[in-house]
């Protein structure tokens, strides 16, 4: 009798109705490794280059990890727009050549950059780029997606780069574009951008433009500090406006970097427009000064100077003065002054003497 219970026992079990079995469920297919197509392709211009960025992928479509090693194409098609296959491959990756693509990597990213054939360089050029990524066998999920960039060429960089300092501060001379030189003009635009950076470190920001002019060519810097060194370089910029599609901006290649130590040794203007009046009613007699103010953003103050007739020169004021004015309460009656203002700014630099103005105290 037990010997009859346990065989019935063992046929339900594999008939899969006894509750203390597994199910194995249905069988999964074989992973096909294809690595999941890229999505966030970008792309840049810098001279008659092209940069593409992206970050690959870490997983397959099947939400696995990729295990086996890819191929990364890099592919483009001119003055077609989408591409729907990898038509022209301008460069091939292995797996090696990538930045780690292992899952919890933190944002891996590729940079390649590529020139652009001279026959392509044209304004009414546009090429599609994308990324097709390869598993073993040579099959792909598909596309990245799909970047436009202008091939209009660049301007190139300017040459004899110079940096000067004066009163106003710097000015970056080059050598532009020779004249002779035969540019695109239909649709396109050109100029110059200056950027700066501290001396030796930090990244360059943009300072000021200028469009294309004659062959020697000047930036100013409105926004320097005096005392300071800084890092100077000039690009060309390539402005591309087709009817019916958004301006591109393209920047050309760096020229050469200038180093300048904006050293300030150059004093204010003179003073100018002074007057001297004396004045003494219904009080202690005295002469007023005025002069016309000076505007000069660094300008510390001004000094005032008094020359009796025939008798040495006195400097009147102890601390320098704010303001374009001052009250000579120390005078004498039947005296005759030569008064005369010189203005310093932040850094000691004085400045050559104003036109003297001469005024009588009556007795």
């Amino acid at each position: 009798m037990r010997k009859a219970i346990t065989t019935l026992f063992l046929a339900v079990c594999a008939l899969g109705f006894c509750l203390g079995c597994a199910s194995p469920g249905a069988p999964l297919p074989p992973s096909l490794n294809l690595p999941r197509p890229v999505n966030d392709l970008s792309a840049t211009r810098k001279g008659d280059r092209v940069v593409l960025t992206w970050g690959p992928p870490v997983s397959t479509t099947d939400r696995g990890p990729i295990r086996r090693p890819t191929i990364t194409r890099v592919c483009r098609l001119v003055n077609r727009f989408p591409m729907s296959t990898c038509e022209t491959v301008v460069k091939e990756l292995r797996a090696s050549d990538l930045p780690s693509n292992a899952p919890g990597a933190k944002n891996p990213k590729v940079s390649v950059e590529g020139a652009i054939p001279r026959d392509l360089l044209n304004a009414n050029n546009e090429a599609t780029y994308a990324i097709e990524v390869l598993n073993d066998r040579g099959r792909s999920a598909g596309l990245s997606n799909q970047v436009i960039v202008s091939l209009a060429p660049a301007l190139p960089p300017p040459s004899n780069v110079n940096g000067t300092v004066g009163p106003q501060g710097v000015t970056i001379s080059f050598n532009a574009v020779p004249a002779n030189s035969i540019l695109p003009r239909q649709w396109v635009t050109y100029g110059y951008k200056l950027w700066r950076r501290p001396a030796g470190n930090g990244e360059y920001i943009e300072i000021e433009s200028t469009p294309l002019g004659s062959a020697e060519q000047h930036i100013a810097d409105p926004s320097f500090e005096w005392e300071q060194t800084y890092d100077y370089k000039v690009t060309g910029e390539t402005t591309v406006t087709v009817p019916g599609k958004l301006p591109v901006v393209i920047d050309g290649d760096d020229s050469q970097v200038v180093r300048v130590f904006v050293h300030d040794v150059f004093p204010p203007h003179a003073p100018a427009g002074l007057q001297a009046v004396f004045s003494s009613v219904g009080q202690r007699p005295f002469v007023d000064l005025t002069w016309d103010p000076n505007m000069e953003p660094d300008l510390a103050g001004y000094d005032v100077y008094r020359k009796p007739k025939g008798q040495p020169e006195q400097k009147l004021n102890n601390e320098l003065l704010r303001a374009p004015s001052f009250r000579d309460e120390n005078v004498a009656p039947g005296e005759t002054y030569t008064y005369s203002v010189d203005a310093v700014d932040l850094r000691g630099n004085r400045s050559p003497r104003s036109t003297e103005s001469t005024e009588n105290v009556p007795k």
